[in-house]
C-alpha cells in the first residue's frame, strides 16, 4: 500500500474521546444508592457487555440485561442489578466527555487535507451525545456505527460502508483506532491501512501488525502514512 491516502476513518471511544466519570465511579454510586456491596466493576461491565448484545440493541436495554444477570450471579435478584442499570443510565451523561491529549489537533489538521469519517462500535443515541458534547459533529462526513448500522467491527462491512459513502477505495484510506482487536484487525479484514493508537504494553507480538503506532494523536498530526 503504497498510493497516496484520500480519507481518515477514526474510531471515537478512547481514541478521540473519554468519559469525564469512569464507570467505576458511577457503578460506586449505583450501588450505595441500592443499598449492596459492589458485586462487579467496571472492566468486568465493559468486557461481558457483548453476551447480552445483539445488532440493533439500545445499550440501556442491554445494560439492564447485564447488570440483571451479574446481580444473579452473585446471589441477587435481576431486579437488583436493572435498578442499578437504571441508576447507571440517568447518571450517565454522554456528552460529558473529554478530546485525548492531541484529538483535537490532530482533526484539525487532518480535516483539512483528507475525507474524514468515522466507523464506531456503538449505540447512535450513545455516540451522537459524544460527538454533539466535544462540538466535532459536523467534522465527519460519515459515521458508521457497528452493531446498528453493520455488524460490530472487527468485521469489515462498516468500514466499506464508511468507504462507500466516501467514494474512497480502501487502499487510499486509513483507519486510526486504540483497539488491535477491532480497529487494526477490522482495518485490515477491509483493506484499510491501520493506524493503531498504543494502548500499553507492546512487547508480545500483533498479529496482524499494524501499518503504523502512535503513542498519542499528536503524532498524527504528523501524517506517519505520508
Amino acid at each position: 500500500m503504497t498510493g497516496p491516502v484520500e480519507a481518515v476513518l477514526f474510531d471515537l471511544d478512547d481514541t478521540i474521546c473519554t468519559y469525564e466519570r469512569s464507570a467505576d465511579d458511577i457503578l460506586a454510586l449505583a450501588f450505595d444508592r441500592v443499598g449492596v456491596d459492589p458485586f462487579f466493576d467496571g472492566a468486568e461491565y465493559v468486557g461481558r457487555l457483548a453476551e447480552f448484545s445483539d445488532a440493533g440493541d439500545d445499550i440501556r436495554d442491554t445494560r439492564r440485561a447485564a447488570f440483571g444477570t451479574f446481580a444473579a450471579e452473585a446471589g441477587h435478584g435481576e431486579a437488583v442489578g436493572e435498578e442499578i442499570a437504571d441508576i447507571y443510565t440517568d447518571e450517565r451523561d454522554q456528552s460529558n466527555v473529554r478530546f485525548l491529549d492531541g484529538a483535537e489537533r490532530a482533526l484539525d489538521a487532518l480535516t483539512d487535507a483528507y475525507r474524514v469519517g468515522m466507523v464506531t462500535n456503538g449505540d447512535p443515541w450513545m455516540q451522537s451525545q459524544k460527538l454533539a458534547g466535544l462540538g466535532i459533529e459536523d467534522r465527519f462526513e460519515v459515521v458508521v456505527h457497528g452493531g446498528h448500522d453493520a455488524p460490530y467491527k472487527p468485521d469489515p462491512e462498516p468500514f466499506h460502508l464508511a468507504l462507500d459513502e466516501l467514494g474512497v477505495a480502501p487502499d487510499r484510506t486509513v483507519h486510526v483506532g486504540n483497539s488491535h482487536a477491532a480497529d487494526v484487525t477490522g482495518a485490515h479484514a477491509a483493506g484499510l491501512r491501520s493506524v493503531w493508537l498504543a494502548d500499553g504494553d507492546r512487547s508480545a507480538a500483533l498479529d496482524p501488525e499494524p501499518h503504523h503506532v502512535v503513542e498519542s494523536l499528536h503524532d498524527l498530526a504528523e501524517e506517519p502514512w505520508a
